[in-house]
């Protein structure tokens, strides 16, 4: 890849990341503390799953802030974000496994969560590996 266009796949991956973690802090949070109608309307919750991807809504902002920024540790960021979530994701298939109640789009979303910070973490990763020189990519942690 071209020094322009890896520009703008990290300004994609960052604006992606941002948005996500938005979403994820702002839904984790109508769950979480939106009261009995809202604990009602998310059905059965896992609640570990539910307090890991609400703080990792946080991490998915700054990841996104530093990515923007083309920071070596957003890179590093995304890596760790995508680990510990398959390793939640698997947490999950235990408990589900086990005979623990989950929700269906506890699947799709953790499935969904799962491939995009693989994306994400491969993608920022191949990048400043492939541009470890360039001047532009930020060194600072």
């Amino acid at each position: 890849m071209n020094a322009s266009r890896d520009g703008v796949v990290l300004k994609s991956l960052a604006v992606t990341a941002v948005i996500f973690g938005v979403l994820t802090v702002l839904s984790g949070g109508r769950a979480l503390f939106g009261g009995e109608e809202a604990a009602r309307a998310a059905g059965a919750i896992v609640s570990f799953v539910l307090w890991f991807n609400f703080a990792a809504g946080f991490a998915y902002v700054v990841c996104g802030l530093g990515l923007w920024q083309r920071k070596r540790w957003a890179a590093q960021l995304a890596v760790a974000i995508a680990a510990t979530t398959a390793l939640v994701f698997a947490a999950f298939g235990v408990h589900v496994l086990t005979g623990g109640a989950y929700e269906a789009r506890t699947v799709a979303a953790m499935t969904l969560r799962t491939l995009v910070w693989g994306g994400v973490a491969w993608a920022a990763w191949r990048m400043i590996r492939h541009h470890r020189s360039d001047s532009r990519l930020s060194h600072s942690r």
